[in-house]
């Protein structure tokens, strides 16, 4: 094999270490699809959770959260849409979204052990963003803050 083969060969192997990687920490067994966004000055892979089964799920089991991930839940309409910690290992700050994608209501470092208390915004919201713990203070989000999303998802039901 030539050198370049074994170059290429060694981008393989660690593309595929660093998705295994990835994968074991958010404790996934599935591949993640994430689409590149902006919140609060910074790059953020963003995962949607459109469907009901997805939103229920939500972060739950996953072991650890990368400071550049969050989850979107979208929803089919603006309401006060209630969120809890079950099943979740590691605390998280929560978002509100309004229709325009700009933070209505936040609440920080949200632990683990408040389940199963529930959390809902003060103003109705289209969409929840979740966010690894400390990223709303680390990045200065402040209600007003924008997600910057190409597309925002859109659920009908």
């Amino acid at each position: 094999m030539s050198q370049y083969q074994y170059g290429v060969l060694a981008l393989i192997a660690l593309g595929v270490g660093a998705a295994l990687l990835f994968l074991s920490q958010t404790g996934s067994t599935t591949a993640l699809r994430t689409v590149p966004a902006e919140f609060g000055g910074v790059s953020l892979n963003v995962e949607f959770a459109t469907t009901t089964a997805d939103r229920e799920k939500g972060l739950g089991g996953r072991a650890a959260l990368p400071n550049n991930y969050g989850m979107l839940f979208a929803f089919p309409k603006d309401s006060l849409y209630g969120f809890w910690m079950k099943d979740m290992l590691v605390p998280i700050d929560i978002y509100w979204l309004n229709s325009q994608g700009q933070v209505v209501y936040m609440l920080q470092d949200v632990a683990t052990s408040s389940y199963p208390n529930v959390f809902y915004p003060t103003t109705p919201a289209r969409y929840v963003l979740e966010t690894a713990a400390g990223f709303a203070r680390v990045h200065h989000v402040v209600a007003g803050t924008a997600l910057l999303l190409k597309n925002f998802p859109i659920v009908s039901k």
